[in-house]
């Protein structure tokens, strides 16, 4: 038979999902299944979510890697307490204003690299190579969320990702068409030492078609090896070492020393009310706490007589975002470095009264995003025990830095791309700081009690993504599918706009009446991927996955 397995000619429909004693949802099929084998077996929500994220390194590579970072907020049942963990990287002491500027050319960052084939925009950090990468956190989130809160033994916890790796596994549709994109952005670098082994590894024969089984031996020894360390090597050992070597072979920033002195760091979730709920992300230099700003201006605003499929409603939505967002984008940064605003401050009363006066019934030009699609997956998983996690790992762009580990197939994250180069800026680059980060995950607590984790993957569609499934289950009254399913606006800066198709062309024209620039844009990749479970007051999962995605709700 040849069909085609991206494009599909007929609305399909998707029913939430129901279990009792533990509950997986991911973007990839195969990942799901070996997060709820772990939790048959006795695993807990954070073993099966580690079996899981372990897995979609391999099955889902242009998302995120074995180099990614990774965020989590965890449910314990027992003492009823949301902890949150910010595994994300910070800049190598090598990499510095001065080193970027020298490696491209002047102290203005040229279009083009010593080498010849790396662009850059000029005053901006590049976006691939050893100048894109921060220290990666995923490996060590792994390990720090497992030495506290997990049951099985580590090792065990990766025997599906080895399998998947090394055996070999169908690519699924949506992550085909992504590798094809990634294949198309990577040519002009093929013949850079730098980036032999991302060719070597991924594209030896080309971008694999939908269907077609893919394996990936060097990634699979390295799972091994972080497995039976307990992810020790990656930092502190044989894989760090190998890391070194390659980036000092091929004129790389990081160093055994930048890897040897990171852990992944525990901190305290934020959280907002909002229509009778705890709504609660990670601290900066996470972006969650632009969705919780966007929320408190829209707490203030009259939206009871709004329904989701109105212009009124989605231009009050698109304004508050904007507000949030050029705020975010302003103050946002390592905490260490945040000099101009309080997090305390941005999530006040006061400050989002203040911020309503500047909404009107026209559309308004804050300072422009940049409104990539990124690479990233979200997981969350449930167990019968009560505990619950939200997840998020990401490579941030396709195959992030386009740097891979020759021999253990580790894809690095590009997360460095993301610091300023203005000495005033506060996410300015500075070694062992932690750059602006778009990944975030989610969770709600109503009255003390766990409801559930929620997210959507997707670089600066991520807060917009929270904004819109949030109100869509608690304002607008949708199940979690529903939520999920509903189409997407997303703000891409100045007045432009962009709509989903199911808007229709009637919202499109009253949404241009009031000034916005809209496009309606058929291609969903860029309106994000979410997943969500919810726990009713009986004890009951209820799970909702991307219609957008590759995904499933795995569930017993």
């Amino acid at each position: 038979m040849n069909f085609d397995t991206y494009n599909y000619r007929y609305p399909s429909r998707r029913s939430v999902v129901y279990g009792t004693k533990g509950m997986v949802c991911t973007s990839q099929t195969l990942a799901a299944q070996a997060g709820l084998d772990v939790l048959k077996k006795g695993g807990n929500a954070v073993d099966a979510i580690i079996a899981t994220a372990s897995c979609l390194t391999v099955l889902e590579p242009c998302s995120n890697g074995l180099g990614s970072d990774a965020f989590a907020l965890y449910w314990n049942a027992k003492t009823k307490k949301l902890y949150g963990i910010n595994g994300s990287g910070y800049a190598p002491a090598k990499l510095t204003v001065e080193a970027v500027q020298s490696q491209f050319n002047n102290g203005d960052v040229q279009e083009q690299s010593k080498n010849g084939t790396m662009k850059c925009e000029p005053g901006k950090m590049p976006k691939r190579g050893w100048g894109s990468m921060t220290v990666p956190g995923a490996v060590s989130t792994w390990a720090e969320l497992h030495k506290r809160f997990g049951r099985k033994s580590f090792e065990s916890l990766f025997d599906a990702a080895i399998t998947c790796a090394e055996e070999g596994y169908p690519v699924s549709p949506l992550v085909a068409y992504e590798w094809a994109l990634a294949d198309d952005v990577y040519k002009d670098y093929k013949t850079q030492t730098e980036f032999k082994p991302l060719y070597d590894t991924f594209f030896a024969n080309g971008a694999p078609q939908s269907g077609e089984i893919v394996k990936l031996p060097h990634h699979g020894r390295a799972l091994r090896e972080i497995a039976k360390t307990n992810g020790e090597s990656f930092y502190r050992g044989a894989i760090a070492d190998a890391i070194d070597a390659f980036s000092t072979e091929t004129g790389g920033f990081i160093q055994k020393e930048d890897l040897a002195n990171y852990r992944a760091e525990w901190v305290e979730p934020i959280r907002t009310k909002y229509h009778g709920y705890e709504v609660c992300e990670i601290p900066p230099n996470g972006q969650g706490i632009v969705a919780l700003m966007a929320l408190n201006i829209l707490e203030q605003l009259d939206m009871e007589q709004g329904h989701h499929d109105d212009a009124d409603t989605i231009h009050k939505q698109l304004e508050a975002m904007k507000l949030a967002f050029t705020d975010g984008k302003t103050y946002v940064a390592d905490p260490k470095y945040m000099k101009q605003m309080t997090v305390a401050h941005l999530l006040s009363g006061e400050y989002a009264a203040s911020r309503v006066q500047e909404i009107g019934t026209t559309a308004s030009s804050p300072k422009a995003i940049d409104p990539l699609s990124g690479g990233t997956v979200y997981l969350c998983a449930a167990d019968r025990e009560g505990n619950m996690i939200s997840f998020i790992q990401s490579n941030y762009m396709g195959f992030g830095s386009g740097i891979v580990l020759p021999g253990y197939g580790v894809a690095f994250n590009n997360r460095a791309s993301d610091f300023s180069l203005n000495l005033a800026a506060d996410n300015y680059l500075v070694p062992g700081k932690k750059p602006y980060h778009t990944i975030i995950p989610g969770f709600l607590i109503k009255q003390g009690e766990a409801v559930g984790p929620f997210g959507v993957m997707g670089a600066y569609m991520q807060p917009q993504g929270h904004v819109q499934v949030l109100m869509n289950m608690l304002h607008f009254g949708m199940n979690p599918q529903e939520a999920l399913d509903a189409p997407r606006w997303q703000w891409t800066g100045d007045k432009y706009i962009e709509i989903e198709p199911g808007f229709g062309e009637s919202i499109a024209q009253a949404l241009i009446a009031k000034g916005h620039d809209v496009n309606i844009q058929p291609d969903f990749i860029s309106f994000g991927r979410g997943q969500i479970i919810v726990r009713d007051e009986n004890g009951v999962l209820m799970g909702a996955t991307e219609p957008r995605a590759d995904g499933c709700v795995a569930s017993w």
